[in-house]
């Protein structure tokens, strides 16, 4: 083997035969890369990808924490008046900006941590040729020499020399901006300027096989790919917000300037009122760096971030952050059947032959079912892997299995009936065709689904000949197979003299001979029926899609629960093809299974659904799924079974191909944008009592309640981790039974901001009147004691805020550890505050008395009982709204 692996003119690729590339590449295209070999290659070349532009620096991100303009004008007022004199109070609040951007820092680490980590699972994959046996890899660890297998609805993984192909095209349109899809061969090319589209024998990275399989050497990775080329002008800020992150950014710039209004008339009457007007300076903005929410979208980020990760614990990978935040607003599941819903375990159930019909394990097959399972075999693209496991559709490795049982064993078929063209199934044609030698003929089988082959057939085969076909008698017995819940497949055959021109459908799949139906049988996942009563209890309607039979897909929907035994209404892709847009628009109202239906109808059924103000998950697994997977407001592609291009186009991969992952997914969706209420309704809330105490003191002839340092205190230990411990909070109960959430409706409905506005007004409220008291009977800590009870009030209000609803004894004081041990950690910061001698000259304050500290906690103690009477008011007025629907 050489020191470094061969290098070609990376221009001349498609003019070199693909033989003799190989050949200098070093591989075998039978066998592929030994292990050690690609590992060398993979420390020579590096990761196959595209380079974009570096992150931002660890450095640079906590730099970034201190851009807030109001930040910087405190620390501008703190430095002032520390020039004035105040040292100390100076150091104090520079210190507490440090540490709220350390704080800020830590939280945009954690966010992108967690979507990096995302990313990583979202990788593409590659199948490769190495020593031999197929392996699954990530795309990132080919290296020049690999030899790569292509299936339709693969991402072209890298820059390929095509070495053999079966009807392989592909969609160049990302690279080239050409939307039609190119024909590709292996043949040498002549001449010299070739431009991309033209170069017909290679296959770029970054774009999509759509159809027909290939095998392809690779011959440049990462940058020095064609994509790799021109990275830079595809290199863009894909950083986008949510729309909660932006309508919360929006909010915030208008809550920006009543706040900047209200400071500033609190610096004026301080200073009217006699105070130093540095002091009243650094209150103003202090108050205004407290009370702005600006890292309200930045905590929400983090909020979606951690969410989205811990949903990959539940098999559903989010690769579009919005789609955690409208999880919450599906009103429609609409999803396939074959693995979803049922188990993917797939076995034949039933063979029908000229009548006869054979259960598998039954006995001893008869010739004609021993000739329906060799076509059932031959025509079939299952492999086994280097265990033995076949691998491949569900359906195919169950007809290889049965075939095997029956003593017919697909590699000893192939060796004496050689394939030698196909005709890859695709979902127009709902159907396949290979083609194979036969001593000095050929034979074609063709197998696929009984509508689509029986009209091609003109006789039923049978050992010592055939005869005329009856389709109508064999249309009613695959009826009546898939009424038992069979998935029905009808195989054929027609013997050829002489080989028929490549990929000529005519010619392989006209004037065939129907040898059979096979019946298999794909169980209901015992889940699925569990979760389609979730959906149901909460407002989600389930809608099985499929392009199964009718009947089968009814019986299986019945099984699932998504229909009842007395309903029978199938719509099929024939009568939808036929349906106007309006009449479709009043159909899906009712229909709750389609059956026959093809990739390019599920758009209109989005389509559909959506006109009536529906808000529609889709699943899909193919690649021409991903215009209704990109239509849906929510895509759902498969991670076991899906392809490279409906991952692409969804929004959510499930990684079990599971549909109670999806119920699942919905579940967590609510529960974290429950909880973002929840950090909102607490964080406005302590913001609103900081603005109410501070505007009301000197309205009210009180001096200044409390002192910048206090200020910037109480909002870094309550909205640090008191307010980001409220993510961990568990779901509600009964948070599947309450009906889906309007995807427009405010971040602030239901009340939420009534509650900011009486709450915030009870806790400044509560902390004049101890102001009050204090100042009247003469006790010297009465600021110390109104930053007590500011603390503190919010602590109590972390706590009653678990829930809108439910009590705080109810839900249990240890079902939100992280929350109740962030309470306590504050609790021992502010005692320290005021019982810690070194730190009295720095936040100003005094040790309290224990009827002082008693007076305190019992006034903070009234915000947590008036929080719980408002969750009885509330809780008694949904009863009512309940009672009084019809």
């Amino acid at each position: 083997m050489a020191e470094e692996s061969p290098q070609v003119a990376s221009d001349h690729w498609h003019l070199r035969d693909a033989h003799e590339l190989a050949r200098q590449h070093g591989v075998d295209p039978a066998h592929g890369l030994l292990a050690d070999e690609a590992s060398r290659r993979a420390q020579q070349h590096g990761p196959n990808e595209i380079q974009g532009r570096p992150g931002r620096s660890l450095w640079g991100q906590f730099l970034d924490q201190f851009k807030d303009f109001m930040v910087l004008v405190l620390m501008g007022a703190a430095v002032i008046s520390g020039v004035i004199g105040d040292l100390i109070d100076t150091l104090a609040i520079l210190v507490i900006v440090l540490l709220n951007a350390a704080i800020g820092f830590v939280q945009a680490w954690r966010a992108d941590k967690a979507m990096a980590a995302l990313q990583q699972l979202a990788a593409t994959h590659a199948t490769v040729l190495r020593g031999g046996q197929t392996l699954v890899i990530a795309a990132s660890e080919l290296v020049p020499g690999d030899i790569v297998l292509l299936e339709a609805g693969n991402q072209i993984p890298a820059d390929l020399r095509l070495i053999e192909i079966a009807q392989l095209k592909v969609d160049e349109s990302a690279l080239t901006g050409e939307s039609v899809t190119v024909a590709k061969h292996t043949s040498t090319l002549s001449g010299v300027a070739h431009a991309l589209g033209d170069r017909l024998n290679m296959a770029f990275k970054g774009t999509t096989a759509t159809h027909g399989r290939g095998r392809g050497l690779v011959v440049a990775t990462g940058m020095a790919t064609e994509l790799g080329k021109v990275a830079g002008l595809l290199d863009r800020d894909t950083d986008r917000s949510t729309p909660l992150q932006l309508r919360l950014a929006a909010f915030g710039k208008r809550l920006a300037l009543a706040v900047i209004a209200i400071c500033v008339v609190i610096f004026l009457v301080g200073v009217l009122r006699g105070e130093a007007p540095v002091l009243m300076i650094l209150t103003a903005v202090s108050l205004a760096v407290a009370a702005i929410p600006e890292a309200l979208p930045a905590v929400v980020t983090v909020l979606l971030a951690l969410g989205a990760r811990r949903m990959v614990s539940l098999n559903a990978l989010i690769r579009r952050l919005p789609s955690v935040e409208t999880l919450g607003s599906v009103t429609f599941i609409c999803s396939d059947k074959t693995g979803t819903l049922t188990q993917n375990r797939m076995h034949a159930e039933l063979l029908l032959a000229d009548g006869q019909e054979w259960v598998p394990g039954s006995g001893l097959a008869g010739p004609l079912h021993l000739e329906l399972l060799r076509a059932a075999a031959l025509c079939n693209d299952a492999n086994r892997n280097r265990d033995g496991v076949w691998q491949g559709d569900p359906t195919e490795t169950a007809l290889t299995q049965v075939a095997l049982e029956a003593g017919l064993d697909k590699a000893e078929l192939e060796r004496q009936f050689e394939r030698v063209q196909e005709l890859p199934f695709d979902s127009e044609r709902k159907r396949m065709s290979t083609l194979h030698r036969v001593e000095n003929s050929f034979i074609a089988y063709t197998k696929g689904a009984p509508e689509s082959v029986i009209p091609l057939c003109s006789s039923q085969w049978r050992v010592d000949g055939s005869v005329p076909l009856q389709p109508a008698a064999l249309l009613a017995a695959a009826e009546a197979m898939a009424a038992q819940g069979l998935r029905v497949l009808a195989l054929a055959c027609r013997t050829h003299v002489t080989l028929p021109a490549p990929g000529s459908v005519e010619a392989l799949e006209s004037g065939l001979s129907l040898i059979g139906l096979i019946g298999l049988i794909d169980p209901p996942r015992l889940e699925a029926a569990v979760a389609v009563r979730d959906c149901q209890t909460a407002g989600i309607t389930p809608v099985m899609i499929t392009g199964d039979h009718p009947a089968t897909a009814l019986a299986i929907a019945r099984r699932l629960g998504i229909v009842t035994d007395g309903e029978a209404e199938v719509l099929t892709g024939r009568e939808l093809a036929t349906m106007t847009e309006s009449a479709l628009r009043e159909r899906v109202a009712s229909v709750r299974v389609y059956a026959r239906v093809d990739p390019a109808q599920k758009i209109r059924i989005v389509e559909a659904l959506q006109a009536r103000g529906e808000f529609v998950a889709m699943t899909g697994d193919g690649v021409n799924d991903a215009p209704a997977l990109k239509r849906a407001d929510i895509g759902v592609a498969m991670g076991r079974g899906g392809t490279d291009v409906a991952r692409e186009a969804s929004s959510l991969v499930l990684l079990d191909d599971n549909f109670a992952t999806i119920v699942a997914a919905v579940r967590e969706g609510r529960r974290i944008y429950d909880n973002i209420r929840k950090f909102v309704r607490y964080a406005m809330t302590g913001n609103s009592g900081e603005i109410w105490t501070i505007f009301l003191a000197p309205m009210l002839g009180l001096p200044i309640p409390l002192l910048p340092i206090h200020i910037l205190w109480v909002n870094l230990v309550t909205d640090g981790l008191p307010g980001l411990a409220l993510a961990a909070e568990p779901a509600e109960r009964g948070i599947m039974q309450r009906p889906p959430r309007p995807p427009q409706e405010s971040l602030f409905a239901h009340g939420l901001w009534q509650h900011i506005l009486w709450v915030g007004l009870l806790i400044g409220g509560l902390c004049l009147l101890v102001q009050a008291w204090a100042l009247s009977t003469g006790h010297a800590h009465w600021q110390t004691m109104v930053f007590t009870v500011l603390t503190l009030s919010q602590m109590a209000h972390v706590l009653a805020v678990r829930s809108e609803t439910e009590s705080l004894w109810r839900l249990g004081l240890g079902t939100n550890r992280p929350l109740l041990g962030a309470v306590l950690l504050t609790f021992v910061l502010q005692m320290a505050t005021i019982y810690v001698p070194v730190l009295n000259p720095i936040f100003k304050t005094e040790p309290l008395s224990l009827a002082e500290l008693l007076l305190c906690l019992g006034a903070s103690a009234v915000v947590f009982v008036a929080v719980e009477i408002e969750k009885v008011w509330l809780r008694r007025r949904r009863q009512r709204l309940a009672a009084s629907r019809p």
